[in-house]
């Protein structure tokens, strides 16, 4: 008895050995982003959070703010462009190490689940709407929500716009046609290939009206509810509160506000207070 006694907690003790030793080596993100020197920034192509400029450099204020929290943190930043339909997956698989690209926090997918769920959110920085844009010519016949109904629209897959154009129009399949990116969104309006676009309010600014998307308009008798900007990171990550000590401490000396200004844009009241 005495014997098999012995065993039993010997092989106890080997697996917990063993458990301590598989725990024990897991690197944590931070961890591993220290060693490696760098984190990896998930993006899309968005003025003015990301974009390229004329000199073909990666510009923006979400671009610029990546590159201020790295340089505090004392890594670099290597920034990662992707289909924003597959922001999540690019997520989990540890192909990137953040969503930081305009990035709405205060709400549900396409599939009805709050993003909140599925990811960690840092403190919301910058407020943001969705807004619906349409071809200018046709602007009177947009006037509330029932008038998107019925109506063909298209929208960034997996985007907060997606979900709103769910809630509005009568048939996924048939009324909803969703595109790689925003931009694609706006080639889809402009080919006349949809009747409406619903996309991130700051975007339409810079877009509406100007260049080769003159003859598109936002729609501004329809309101969406307010969003949240916040960059997304995987569950239980403690590169989170690395990141948001280091937002706090950027609102506090206010270098966020000079970045923001810079692009005319604004925080949110609760970091803009911040002192």
């Amino acid at each position: 008895m005495k014997r098999v006694l012995s065993i039993v907690m010997a092989v106890a003790v080997i697996c917990g050995a063993l458990t301590c030793f598989a725990s024990c080596g897991k690197q944590s993100d931070w961890e591993k982003i220290q060693e490696q020197g760098y984190f990896r920034v998930g993006y899309t192509n968005y003025n003015p959070m990301n974009y390229v400029d004329e000199t073909d450099e990666l510009v923006g204020f979400d671009t610029e703010f990546a590159k201020l929290v790295a340089k505090e943190l004392g890594v670099e930043v290597k920034f990662q462009l992707i289909t924003w339909s597959q922001k999540y997956s690019e997520l989990s698989s540890g192909a990137i190490d953040c969503i930081w690209n305009g990035f709405t926090s205060n709400c549900a997918d396409d599939d009805g689940v709050q993003r909140s769920e599925k990811v960690d959110f840092s403190t919301a920085y910058m407020d943001n709407a969705q807004c619906v844009v349409v071809n200018s010519a046709k602007l009177s016949e947009f006037t509330s929500a029932e008038s998107l109904k019925g109506k063909v629209c298209a929208v960034e897959g997996g985007s907060a716009g997606a979900s709103y154009a769910v809630t509005v129009t009568t048939d996924d399949e048939a009324h909803i046609k969703k595109v790689d990116s925003q931009i694609d969104a706006f080639t889809e309006l402009k080919s006349g290939a949809v009747d409406f676009i619903v996309v991130d309010v700051l975007l339409a600014n810079e877009m509406c009206g100007k260049g080769e998307y003159e003859s598109l308009a936002k729609v501004t008798a329809i309101e969406i509810a307010t969003e949240e900007y916040s960059i997304g990171f995987r569950k239980g990550s403690d590169f989170t509160a690395k990141v948001n000590e280091v937002i706090e401490k950027l609102a506090k000396n206010g270098e966020l506000k000079k970045l923001a200004d810079k692009y005319g844009l604004n925080l949110t009241e609760a970091l803009a207070n911040l002192k």
